[in-house]
């Protein structure tokens, strides 16, 4: 599934409508160069979990938590994580297989971590196409993430 997104506003309301659909323990991993995007639809899927809180990328803490909306939150940046032991360390494990969501902002750099089952956001800028033009290709690995099809901007 793609969408060709030009704002932020946009970006942000797809992590919304996104966030409406998310189940319990659902895990949504994000990929994309700096400065595309991965923490906006992070802020816009908490948004539609419920959750006002301020959301801010745990970029030195590698995970914060939000427990104010309809599901819990667990909001990983695991770009600064040289080593997959570093994650694990802080029971990557117990958090992922919770009933909370799951957001990993880099997860490509944990992919061999990963479980099998997740639903795959890569966001992408074209700057021929403007400053804020984004494509977003969503890819779901499981069959427990098929309502993803209803997804709409």
């Amino acid at each position: 599934m793609i969408f060709k997104i030009n704002s932020v506003e946009d970006t942000t309301q797809l992590g919304i409508n996104l966030g409406k659909l998310l189940k319990s323990g659902d895990i949504v991993c994000l990929t994309g160069d700096l400065g595309t995007g991965k923490t906006h639809i992070t802020k816009g899927i908490a948004k539609g979990l419920g959750i006002e809180d301020n959301i801010t990328s745990p970029t030195f803490t590698i995970v914060n938590e939000y427990e104010t909306g309809r599901l819990k939150l667990n909001h990983f940046d695991v770009y600064r994580v040289s080593d997959p032991d570093e994650i694990y360390a802080i029971g990557f494990d117990d958090y992922i297989f919770s009933d909370a969501v799951s957001v990993i902002e880099w997860a490509n750099y944990i992919e061999e971590i990963l479980p099998q089952d997740f639903l795959h956001i890569l966001i992408e800028k074209d700057l021929s196409q403007g400053e804020d033009y984004r494509k977003i290709t969503i890819t779901p690995y499981g069959e427990k993430y098929n309502y993803i099809k209803e997804l709409t901007l």
